[in-house]
C-alpha cells in the first residue's frame, strides 16, 4: 500500500433549498392565505477519524467533496428536506488545516472524533413567513443560501508511543520486525525504508504498544535533504525514542551526533524527547569495541545505552524491559501533572 501522509482537498457544503410561493387552495376556503414552505438546510461537511484507515491515499485521487443540497419548500407550509451531511473519513492522527486562513482547525486523534469544516447553507423562507397585517398575500420567497466552501490540508502524524530512529542501514526495520509482527522491506542499501512502518509490541500484561520505524534521517534532513524531512513530523507524537546506532559503521559516535543535530535543528521539542540509545549489530563486533563505544558514548550523554543484535535478538529482552519501565514512568509523570 502506498503511504501518503499529506493531501490538499476542497470541500463544498450543500446549498439551502429555496422557499416557495404558494397559497391554500381548499374547498370552502375562498380566501386561502399564503402557504409556501421554507427550503431545507444544505448538508454540512464533516471530517471524522477512523481506525480503518492508515494513510491519506484516498485523497490522492479524490480531491473535491460536495455535500447534498437542501430541497425546496413545498405547498401547505411543508419545509423541504435537509441535505444529508457528508462525512469524510481520515486516519486517526490527522491534523486538518484551513489553507485560506492558514490555521489548524482540528487534531483528530481519537477514533470517531469529528469536526465540521463547512456548514450547509440555510434554507430560503417561503411566502408564509412574510404574512403580515400590511401584506396579506405576499407573492415572494427567498432563495436558499450557498453552503460554505474551503480548501483544506490534511497532515497525518502517526500515533506511536515509541519511535525508532537512526541513520539508514542502522537496522531499524530489522529491529521492528524482530519485536513485532511487522514485515518491512529489508536490504543493505541506503533508504530501503521509504515509508514509516508500524508494529504492535505486546507488554507482559498483554497490552499492545505501537512502535514506529521512522525512515532514515541523514545530515541536513531538517532542511529537506533526503527522506528524513518528510517523516520527522511522525516523531512529534511519540513519547519515547529508541535511537539505533550501527556499531559497524566507520564512526558510530559521529552517527550519533548527526541524528542529535537533526532533532535539534528540526525543533518542536524533539531533542528533549526521552531517548534510549542502542548500538546494533552486536554479533558483528568484538567485546573490546563494545566496551569502547559504550564508554565513549557515556561521556557524551546521560541517556541509557544498550548493545543489541536485531538479527540474533540478543539483548532485546533487556531493551524491551527498560522501554516498558520508561513508558510507565512517563505515564505516571503525565498523570501527576494532570492532577
Amino acid at each position: 500500500m502506498q503511504f501518503i501522509d499529506q493531501a490538499e482537498i476542497e470541500v463544498q457544503a450543500g446549498k439551502g433549498g429555496d422557499g416557495i410561493v404558494a397559497f391554500r387552495r381548499e374547498k370552502y376556503v375562498p380566501a386561502g392565505g399564503p402557504a409556501g414552505g421554507n427550503g431545507g438546510m444544505g448538508g454540512s461537511v464533516m471530517i471524522k477519524a477512523s481506525e480503518r484507515l492508515q494513510t491519506l491515499l484516498d485523497f490522492k485521487y479524490s480531491r473535491y467533496f460536495k455535500a447534498p443540497n437542501g430541497k425546496r419548500g413545498g405547498p401547505n407550509n411543508c419545509t423541504g428536506a435537509s441535505g444529508k451531511d457528508l462525512e469524510i473519513e481520515v486516519p486517526c492522527g490527522t491534523i486538518v488545516y484551513d489553507l485560506d486562513r492558514e490555521e489548524a482547525i482540528a487534531d483528530l486523534v481519537n477514533p470517531s472524533q469529528s469536526v465540521c469544516v463547512a456548514k450547509g447553507g440555510k434554507g430560503g423562507l417561503g411566502n408564509k413567513h412574510f404574512l403580515s397585517n400590511q401584506n396579506r398575500a405576499p407573492e415572494y420567497a427567498l432563495p436558499g443560501l450557498d453552503g460554505e466552501r474551503c480548501r483544506l490540508r490534511l497532515e497525518l502524524k502517526l500515533l506511536a508511543e515509541v519511535g525508532i530512529i537512526g541513520l539508514p542501514n542502522a537496522g531499524k526495520s530489522t529491529l521492528i520486525a524482530a519485536l513485532c509482527s511487522a514485515r518491512p522491506k529489508i536490504a543493505n542499501y541506503p533508504f530501503t525504508t521509504l515509508v514509516p512502518n508500524l508494529g504492535v509490541v505486546r507488554k507482559p500484561t498483554g497490552d499492545g504498544t505501537v512502535f514506529a520505524d521512522i525512515p532514515g534521517l541523514i545530515a541536513g534532513a531538517h532542511a529537506g535533504i533526503g527522506l528524513g524531512h518528510d517523516f520527522l513530523r511522525h516523531i512529534e507524537r511519540t513519547r519515547l525514542l529508541v535511537h539505533l546506532i550501527d556499531a559497524t559503521a566507520d564512526n558510530p559516535l559521529e552517527d550519533y551526533r548527526t541524528i542529535q543535530d537533526e532533532l535539534m535543528a528540526y525543533g518542536k521539542g524533539l531533542s528533549d524527547r526521552p531517548q534510549i540509545l542502542a548500538f546494533n549489530k552486536l554479533d558483528a563486533i568484538d567485546e573490546e569495541l563494545q566496551e569502547f563505544l559504550q564508554a565513549e558514548l557515556s561521556s557524551m550523554t546521560n541517556a541509557p545505552i544498550f548493545v543489541i543484535s536485531a538479527v540474533t535478538r540478543s539483548g532485546l529482552d533487556n531493551l524491551l524491559q527498560y522501554i516498558w519501565q520508561m513508558l510507565d514512568e512517563l505515564k505516571a509523570e503525565k498523570e501527576a501533572i494532570a492532577l
